[in-house]
């Protein structure tokens, strides 16, 4: 397998600069970034996808609204390998697999998908909905990303409603029939069709469902009308994958191939800990079917040259990443953007000197980030730092402007404060550029969101425009062309963007490299040496200073 380059790697959708990834290919063949960047995260809307920006799946084919093959293969000729992400938990119910199921009774796709009543059948009591409850022992063990139960209700070909396994999102809409659909369903003469029709249009309109509609004067109809409705709704959503179908695996072998030869080196798998599932065990990693799971998918990716990096968040106490690093994989350093503001909050570097000590001593082969899409991920240092230092750095960056959504509900349940990291640290220059020195100068290899590289502010208007759920718009603000000029006469842009080059062109650095680790107090040194080379760094958390020593600068 060809060794993986520990280069900087530049993180965005493909529509973040200019709207197309031609103009990100273009951005990327500028003067100015030259030998600044060695890969290229190019998130799933690349892709054929309908909901949450790219990670609902519709097909492993390219957007034709956003990237062309001639995008990919300029990338390739720039000397950029690519990290491309795989949803091994779910698909689209726009799926060819998903549509063929619920149009065809012959559907080779049957169990392609997770049928949840034959999962608990036995184990659980059935409702009047149609759906089984599970036992309370089993209720303990699971983790909801949503209120109530994942679950959609499915129409299937011969019109039983099915409930299917849905971990994340799902969307149901109803058609708004026709007047002269609503005479065929109901068997109502022209004029009371189109007073049943004037009351309930405007209701479904405003998305209520058959059960929430106003039948009064029309009781006798009800009942066919609302089936009718049933029969013609639409689902968006993303479905989990029934891992034990041999079709879903055929499926995960032929999108791999498809990765690869879209140039993709790194594969980061998206909610793969959910994927496994099975009675009695927790849905959220259980063990050992979390690790099964991946050693399966890791044999499918060795055929096609791929690196897996398996994306979890948890907790520094819970270890998670030293069980994924241990089992041969790559693993998300998700504490680093922390570290950094706490270092600067602090005026001391002890946590981050001691972390990047247990990376190197540990062997830990790192992605790491300061932002990224989803969020700062603070509640993932819980162990590694007192929970009310934790609390003290939510409510900085909440201070500064950022959003934090608990999950439905339960406080200190999400993983991430949605803000800019250039944000988060105060919009302070000086700041920005020293972490971005600091990122680049820790074990592992660098990715950069586009927005912190032009020091992105918080875009509240994003947030606003994008209604309920539209936090995370707050950090995805897209750049237009016309001002990348601009933004590269910025002294913090063009600081970085050395810092970047630096990190991609000396050969003191690598996963095969030494390191150093010295300071104290608010000082942090990470000299890094490889045969007769060396690169160092002094940089002064309460200063927000640093110096670069070494040879070949």
């Amino acid at each position: 397998m060809k060794e993986l380059s520990s280069g900087p790697m530049l993180n965005a959708y493909p529509d973040s600069i200019g709207g197309q990834l031609a103009d990100i290919v273009a951005f990327l063949s500028r003067d100015e970034l030259k030998n600044v960047f060695s890969s290229f995260y190019i998130l799933p809307s690349v892709f054929n996808t309908d909901l949450d920006r790219g990670f609902s799946v519709v097909d492993y084919s390219l957007s034709e609204d956003l990237a062309r093959r001639e995008d990919l293969d300029a990338l390739r000729a720039l000397g950029l390998d690519l990290k491309l992400d795989f949803v091994l938990n779910h698909a689209s119910v726009l799926s060819p697999q998903f549509q063929s199921m619920v149009h065809d009774p012959d559907s080779p796709y049957k169990d392609f998908f997770i049928d949840w009543n034959e999962f608990w059948k036995g184990e659980g009591e059935m409702t009047e909905e149609g759906y089984i409850l599970p036992d309370k022992k089993h209720l303990d063990r699971m983790f909801f990303r949503k209120p109530g139960l994942p679950i959609l209700m499915v129409r299937m070909p011969d019109g039983r409603d099915v409930p299917y396994w849905n971990t994340f999102y799902q969307q149901v809409d109803y058609q708004v029939p026709t007047v002269q659909q609503l005479m065929h369903a109901s068997g109502l003469q022209y004029t009371r069709a189109l007073r049943l029709h004037q009351r309930i249009a405007p209701a479904l309109a405003e998305g209520k469902t058959p059960a929430e509609l106003d039948f009064t004067g029309f009781e006798g109809e009800k009942q066919t009308v609302c089936g009718w409705l049933e029969a013609h709704r639409e689902y968006l959503g993303q479905m989990d994958l029934n891992i034990r179908s041999p079709l879903v695996w055929q499926f995960y072998d032929d999108t791999l191939k498809t990765l690869a030869g879209y140039g993709a080196r790194i594969v980061r798998l998206d909610a793969f800990a959910y994927a496994p599932k099975a009675v009695g065990e927790k849905n959220f990693l259980n063990e050992p079917g979390t690790w099964d799971l991946l050693a399966k998918v890791d044999e499918l990716a060795k055929k096609y040259d791929l690196d897996l990096l398996p994306e979890i968040h948890a907790s520094y106490g819970e270890k998670i990443y030293e069980k994924i690093a241990r089992k041969g994989y790559m693993t998300y350093d998700f504490f680093l953007p922390g570290l950094l503001i706490d270092a600067f909050e602090h005026k001391n570097a002890d946590y981050l000197r001691r972390w990047a000590g247990e990376i190197q001593a540990g062997g830990l082969r790192v992605v790491n980030m300061l932002g990224c899409h989803d969020g700062i991920p603070l509640l993932d240092l819980k162990g590694l730092m007192p929970d009310e230092r934790i609390q003290g750095l939510i409510d900085a960056v909440v201070a500064r402007g950022g959003y934090v959504k608990d999950l439905h509900g339960a406080k200190n349940m999400y993983y991430q404060v949605n803000a800019t990291y250039y944000s988060a640290l105060g919009e302070d220059d000086a700041k920005m550029a020293l972490a971005r020195a600091i990122q680049m100068f820790m074990p592992g290899k660098p990715q950069v969101w586009y927005l912190d590289l032009f020091c992105g502010k918080n875009d509240h208007e994003a947030v606003r425009r994008a209604g309920p759920g539209g936090h995370k718009e707050i950090n995805r603000t897209n750049i237009p062309p016309e001002a990348i000029d601009g933004l590269l006469q910025n002294p913090c842009v063009l600081e970085q963007l050395d810092l970047l080059r630096l990190r991609s062109t000396h050969p003191a650095f690598g996963f095969d490299s030494e390191l150093e680790i010295g300071g104290e107090g608010s000082t942090l040194e990470l000299t890094w040496r490889k045969g007769g080379e060396w690169v160092s760094l002094h940089a002064d958390l309460a200063r927000a200073t640093y110096s670069i020593t070494g040879t070949s600068l």
